[in-house]
């Protein structure tokens, strides 16, 4: 029985963590597309912390609730969904409200759950994984054997496009801010790891390529880093922006783009239309989760807190502490 109350975490205005509190609501009603799951766990992304300190609304029409992705069990169904049952248990993207004891989720936005994974892993996977699968296989276009950088390596996006790069046949190259998070970058598949705190990573990369460069540079930096991300991509090579944690301004040379016959391309997901985001599902759920289902690929969860203890994943999260996920546990 769905109760017609329930609880989520709510901000009270924006600000620091302390505003997020665990608060009674209405429980949703599945649209006639939707599933509703009563959730086991949320993962958090830094989408999350941008939009509790009012700098990242949620798209219109979303939930202004925070949480990206969840795994649950459906425990309700709209009159159209054809695909899942009651009972089934399903990892789903959101454009928002994850962080709750009951979310209304697009039929084609879930994903099964795999026996092989806990409730809390399966909640790291959607967003990290659609993701990566938007920029560095469909926009870039990956092949066998080219070689990408990706900067974060040890983040949630960085050690899961590790593994999806190896299991596709590609090399990778990746940075990180300390030798503790090289090493776990390697551990999970890196070729090569730079500490770009004690190195600098251009010089770092075109020692690692002979000279040659990489063919794709995954960036969620932004600012200054677009040029010397543009300096180690080899001709015909591709720059992909998914964030800008440093700078939305970047001041580029456009004959390194002219001479070596560059791409520069970037995407967000939360603002996608839900057709949009359904076709990545689907795609992702071809292509990407029967090395999933296989244990080839796997979350790497740093760090697993309460939900109402939110406010110290919010902490670990910004203080960049973690290596991998950080999930939230709906058990109350």
């Amino acid at each position: 029985m769905v109760p017609s109350k329930s609880h989520a975490i709510l901000c009270r205005n924006a600000g620091e963590p302390d505003v997020m509190h665990w608060a009674e609501r209405t429980t949703p009603v599945p649209a006639p597309d939707e599933v509703l799951i009563k959730v086991a766990a949320a993962g958090v992304n830094r989408v999350d912390i941008l939009q509790r300190r009012g700098k990242y609304p949620p798209p219109p029409g979303a939930s202004d609730i925070l949480g990206m992705e969840v795994s649950g069990e459906v425990v309700a169904i709209g009159n159209k969904v054809q695909r899942w049952k009651m009972g089934d248990k399903v990892c789903a993207l959101l454009a928002s409200g994850g962080y709750v004891e009951y979310v209304a989720a697009p039929e084609m936005q879930c994903l099964p759950v795999p026996q092989n994974m806990s409730m809390a892993e399966v909640a790291a996977l959607p967003e990290c994984i659609i993701t990566v699968w938007a920029n560095v296989f469909e926009a870039a276009g990956l092949k066998p054997g080219e070689t990408v950088l990706v900067h974060g390596g040890s983040s949630g996006i960085g050690t899961t496009a590790i593994q999806m790069i190896k299991l596709h046949g590609g090399k990778i190259i990746v940075t990180a801010g300390s030798d503790e998070k090289c090493a776990a970058c390697r551990k999970v598949g890196a070729d090569a790891a730079i500490n770009y705190k004690d190195e600098d990573f251009v010089s770092a990369v075109i020692r690692e390529t002979n000279q040659r460069g990489v063919d794709i540079v995954l960036d969620m930096i932004g600012g200054d880093y677009v040029a010397r991300n543009l300096s180690v991509l080899a001709p015909f090579g591709r720059h992909v922006s998914i964030s800008t944690q440093q700078g939305r301004v970047a001041t580029i040379d456009l004959r390194d783009i002219m001479q070596k016959r560059l791409t520069i391309t970037g995407s967000t997901l939360r603002g996608r239309s839900q057709e949009e985001k359904a076709c990545l599902v689907k795609e992702v759920e071809a292509k990407v989760w029967p090395w999933v289902l296989s244990g080839q690929l796997k979350p790497l969860v740093s760090h697993s807190f309460p939900i109402k203890k939110v406010a110290e994943a919010h902490k670990v999260m910004e203080s960049s502490a973690h290596i991998g996920k950080i999930v939230l546990e709906i058990d109350v």
